[in-house]
């Protein structure tokens, strides 16, 4: 994509279905994207120079997946000036604390935002927010789906108080 103001990355593509909602939520936001298969373990040298040239190339953000060692956030974090936002992939061993606790315990001054296991989508809108900070239209667009969200929740509540508990849990 042309000039692309987040990076979405991942070790491996059997992470790709967990960071899709990433992809999803920055396109609905109008974000340009790039998306690409980087491991830490099997293409290190790709790895280094993604993170020391993605600022180069307009990216604002990294959004980082990993599963299990899941180191990609950290290195590329110690390896870039931007903002790292690491998605804790889940595996089959250990249900994805493995990657959590690994992208949570970084060292003092490599800072890695970390959203919950499996959670991409917010880490788009982390993201997103970030941008936010400095995009007045972007900052407009997430004030506008927060009240998307309170429109929703408020549209739950009202149908929980015509109908009751019991009648809404039926048609759940």
């Amino acid at each position: 994509m042309l000039n692309p103001k987040i990076g979405i990355i991942m070790g491996s593509d059997s992470d790709l279905p967990t960071m899709q909602a990433a992809i999803e939520i920055c396109t609905q936001f109008g974000v340009p994207i790039e998306v690409e298969i980087v491991s830490a373990h099997r293409t290190p040298d790709r790895m280094v120079e993604y993170a020391k040239t993605a600022h180069h190339r307009g990216i604002q953000v990294i959004i980082a997946g990993a599963g299990g060692a899941a180191h990609l956030p950290g290195m590329v974090a110690s390896l870039t000036p931007l903002p790292v936002i690491g998605v804790p992939i889940q595996t089959k061993a250990l249900q994805g604390v493995d990657s959590l606790y690994s992208i949570v315990q970084m060292p003092g001054g490599i800072p890695v935002a970390t959203v919950a296991i499996g959670n991409a989508q917010n880490a788009g809108l982390l993201a997103i927010r970030i941008l936010g900070s400095h995009d007045e239209a972007m900052l407009q667009k997430m004030q506008d789906y927060q009240a998307e969200l309170k429109t929703m929740v408020v549209g739950k509540q009202q149908k929980l108080d015509r109908l009751g508990y019991e009648a809404y849990l039926a048609q759940m």
